[in-house]
């Protein structure tokens, strides 16, 4: 294990290397018997199906960033056969995907019904390995620390056999991370281990998705590589790794451009898709906030540091491409930036809080979409321009402590842990204290909102929210698209 500890500002050249871990658990059969197939419906079980393989995560706030390479997935059924999946290698960042999925690959795999899985997966060290952030008040600098490693045996699961039937269907990939304690971001020694267990169930797709649980995915973000000529179909090349082929069609929702037609190479994207009975995606709504592909470079990641001497702030990198490496850009000055919000949620005027995102109220631990077009990374006191910092969708791990009603709206008040960014990096030398208790955040949830959730919520209860997160005058509050289940802190 290399262990490495870097200042936010600087990241030198990382060596590269990779460790495999191959693993799998066979469970046992839970046969039901049927005519010639085993799925209990009576029908035999022959062809194909196009599977569209999910990969997303369960955590708490503990890490920022965890790039993983898929190498390879397979499948055993009941009666023993292996089948491959894929064997070409597939990579993703599962924190932005904590609570959310995205598509990483679609497949045609054989009808069966499969009860064990085995996977081999690849780590760069140290540039991909778990990234934690933390503030070292003592040295007055931000920490980027990669002194963590996955444990060396982690496991796969099938909680219980996969039926693989039908036109197309999902297989979800999930990573739990279970930080070992004692843990602290801001060491300087040792090497903190973090357990990883990989989960695989199906996702049977609906007519009309409405989460990752029956195939909608959101916030997908990266640029367009081609467009056909009529503009109904194009691919993109994900910021985190995947590539998605999307159609458009009558419904598809267009932000910051009218319609498909302006889409071209090189733009970036920002959308929502629906897995279709055929396995392909159908894009719910596309956003455009940099129309610009001209010297392009994009960079997504919450936000730790902003002066108050100097226009300028310090964001974390956790997804990112074009121009410039954004491995070794977050600094970033905005005294020309364009400041927006996501239109992924469709309520803001509704809320019972003003909405605002601008340069004046803008706080570490916010989760914003950065685009520039500098030829290369600037240093003070100019620094790199941003064209546009849109806020977007992020989730929290927290500790609900009232719940109660606004409006229309349930809002519940959620106590972070202290290793969350928005305490952590809330008093920092050299800054203005914009909130008045930054370990508390009030979620507001409407009909809208996703309950994923597999219990009701209550004081104590510990879950994770999906949203958008504005400060409202010093409180910190959501615009709720999703619960889930939270991670003990």
């Amino acid at each position: 294990m290399i262990s490495a500890s870097f200042r936010l500002t600087h990241r030198p050249a990382f060596q590269s290397f990779r460790l495999a871990c191959l693993f799998g658990i066979a469970l046992a059969a839970m046969f039901v018997s049927g005519c010639g197939g085993g799925n209990g419906s009576g029908s035999t079980l022959s062809g194909n199906t196009s599977v569209v393989v999910l990969v997303s995560s369960t955590a708490n706030d503990q890490i920022s960033q965890l790039y993983l390479t898929l190498a390879s997935l397979t499948l055993t059924s009941q009666s023993g056969k292996t089948i491959t999946v894929f064997s070409t290698p597939q990579n993703a960042e599962l924190m932005h995907l904590n609570g959310t999925a995205e598509p990483l690959a679609t497949v045609m795999v054989p009808q069966d019904v499969y009860t064990s899985a085995t996977a081999a997966f690849e780590f760069a060290e140290p540039s991909n390995a778990p990234l934690c952030v933390g503030q070292n008040t003592a040295a007055e600098e931000n920490l980027f620390n990669r002194q963590i490693q996955l444990s060396l045996n982690p496991t796969v699961s099938v909680p219980s056999p996969i039926t693989v039937t039908g036109a197309a269907m999902g297989l979800a990939l999930d990573l739990a991370v279970v930080p070992v304690q004692p843990f602290n971001c801001t060491f300087t020694s040792g090497t903190n281990s973090v357990a990883a267990t990989f989960s695989l169930t199906p996702v049977t797709i609906a007519a009309s998705p409405t989460s990752s649980t029956n195939g909608k995915a959101s916030s997908l973000r990266g640029l367009i590589n081609i467009v056909t000529a009529n503009g109904v179909s194009f691919s993109v090349a994900g910021a985190d790794g995947p590539s998605w082929q999307v159609s458009t069609g009558s419904n598809t929702v267009f932000q910051g451009i009218t319609g498909a037609s302006e889409l071209a190479a090189g733009i970036p994207v920002d959308m929502d898709v629906a897995i279709q009975m055929d396995g392909s995606l159908l894009a719910s709504r596309v956003a455009v906030y940099d129309p610009n592909p001209a010297n392009l470079t994009i960079s997504s990641g919450p936000l730790v540091e902003r002066p108050a001497s100097v226009p300028v702030v310090l964001a974390i990198g956790v997804e990112g491409q074009g121009l410039i490496p954004t491995d070794v850009m977050e600094n970033f000055s905005f005294g020309t930036t364009t400041f927006q919000i996501s239109g992924q949620l469709t309520n803001l005027q509704s809320l019972p809080f003003p909405v605002s995102f601008n340069a004046s109220n803008m706080v570490p631990g916010q989760n914003i979409l950065f685009s520039t077009h500098a030829l290369s990374v600037q240093g003070g006191p100019a620094y790199t321009p941003a064209t546009t910092a849109t806020l977007v969708p992020q989730t929290i791990n927290g500790t609900v402590s009232t719940v109660s009603m606004s409006g229309g709206f349930t809002t519940y008040t959620v106590t972070l842990a202290p290793y969350d960014l928005f305490p952590d990096f809330a008093t920092q030398p050299g800054q203005t204290a914009l909130l008045s208790n930054p370990n508390t955040i009030i979620v507001y949830a409407d009909s809208n909102t996703q309950l994923l959730n597999s219990k009701p919520i209550a004081a104590g209860s510990i879950i994770r929210f999906n949203g958008l997160v504005f400060n409202d005058n010093g409180t910190l509050s959501m615009d709720c698209a999703q619960i889930n289940d939270g991670v003990a802190e």
